[in-house]
């Protein structure tokens, strides 16, 4: 029995696999540990809502949360979020629409390409976590995320009704 662990936690090489816990399901990946979670999530779990953009944490497409921090996953690797909570836009909510920042987003119609969109929701989701009630403040400094489409004000609008449905 303890050799069967062992050897599920481990890959062909006698390497150590490395364990992920996103959206509440554990999964053993044989990846390099300095791989990026972007593609993690993105190629070996094909949870794609999570974008690759710039590829130097600059632009926030990529942020997931990470033991309720916003990270941007691009440059966060994978031996780092080893055993650690990530939720990714596919777990925000469980049916993909009913978390309140899922309904102001569409009620406001806040995306217009929507690439950066899944990054933006997830940088919200931690603001409202941590001040259920954010101030204009409170919400420009959270919300670094760049948007080509420059759809800034319905974001602001949109974290608001948020906060008073939550």
């Amino acid at each position: 029995m303890l050799g069967d662990r062992k050897k599920a936690s481990s890959n062909r090489n006698g390497e150590k696999m490395v364990v992920l816990n996103v959206n509440g399901k554990k999964h053993m990946l044989d990846v390099e540990p300095e791989m990026p979670l972007l593609w993690a999530l993105r190629d070996e779990l094909k949870l794609t809502g999570t974008k690759y953009s710039c590829g130097v944490a600059a632009c926030g497409a990529c942020t997931v949360k990470i033991n309720g921090n916003a990270v941007r996953s691009c440059v966060f690797p994978v031996s780092a979020a080893e055993n650690q909570e990530i939720i990714t836009i596919e777990g925000l909510s469980a049916d993909g629409k009913s978390h309140p920042l899922q309904k102001a987003w569409v009620k406001l119609q806040v995306p217009q390409c929507g690439y950066c969109q899944s990054g933006m929701l997830m940088t919200a989701a931690v603001l409202l976590e941590k001040s259920s009630n954010p101030s204009d403040q409170q919400i420009n400094q959270a919300m670094q995320n760049i948007c080509r489409c420059g759809t800034y004000v319905r974001v602001k609008k949109a974290i608001r009704m948020a906060s008073e449905e939550a």
